[in-house]
């Protein structure tokens, strides 16, 4: 048997670990705890964050992966053979996705203060001409906002284009709701305008206006949507097509 004497000194010790709170051996270091807070994800303009970390698609996002086309394939490529139709593009990939309308040294008479086409971007935009003309779509007008970005897709898929400031978002990065009303009466009679006949009217503009007009939010850079003028200031949303599928429309 053990003399108490003896256990005295462990007892000591123990209690006094017990009072500095030895910690876990399996615990983070702080500086690891304080680094994972600041590379968790946040949310950003259109986004929330869910409570396991992940994003929610905000409302126009969502209506675009909800989308489902009313012609598709070649019964779509007959629809635009016979013209009739607005193909709103959002403008081609750019190298960076950010919101150079808050840059204030951005200006529209410099496209090197602007973001740029990406050579995807580039190649996306001549790939969707390409498929146009192999596919004998008609097109008539061709309307590009002033953004240095979107009027270079247009001129590298259908080789010309008029620019038209009602295509242009505002210049501020968070709207109000009077800015979004403003963005959606100017782009709305370009949408709802009906072409010229026998041919489809070729809209090259931004998400945000589409966004303002429709409800969704036309993702990916590049994405087209097919809509038909009803002729009486309204229209009906056909399809949405992505650069690669115009040459697959006829099979």
């Amino acid at each position: 048997m053990l003399r108490a004497s003896w256990l005295a000194p462990f007892a000591l010790l123990f209690l006094l670990a017990a009072a500095c709170g030895a910690p876990a051996t399996d615990s983070a270091p702080e500086s690891d705890a304080a680094e994972s807070e600041t590379n968790a994800p946040t949310a950003t303009e259109g986004e929330e964050s869910t409570a396991d970390g992940g994003e929610e698609l905000s409302p126009g996002e969502q209506a675009n992966a909800d989308f489902e086309d009313q012609l598709s394939g070649a019964d779509l490529l007959a629809a635009l053979n016979q013209g009739g139709h607005v193909i709103y593009f959002r403008h081609a990939q750019t190298v960076k996705d950010y919101a150079d309308q808050a840059d204030p040294n951005m200006s529209l008479d410099d496209c090197e203060s602007q973001r740029k086409l990406s050579e995807a971007g580039i190649q996306d935009a001549k790939d969707i001409g390409a498929a146009f003309t192999a596919q004998e779509i008609p097109v008539g007008q061709v309307i590009s906002s002033q953004y240095c970005r979107a009027w270079q897709t247009a001129e590298l898929a259908f080789g010309r284009y008029e620019q038209d400031p009602k295509l242009n978002f505002l210049p501020f990065e968070d709207y109000t709701e009077e800015q979004w009303a403003q963005m959606k009466a100017n782009v709305t009679p370009l949408m709802t305008a009906v072409p010229e006949a026998g041919t489809n009217t070729v809209l090259v503009g931004h998400d945000d206006l589409f966004e303002s007009a429709t409800g969704i939010y036309p993702e990916p850079q590049g994405i087209g949507y097919v809509l038909t003028p009803d002729g009486e200031g309204g229209f009906s949303l056909v399809a949405n097509v992505l650069p690669a599928e115009w040459a697959q429309l006829g099979g």
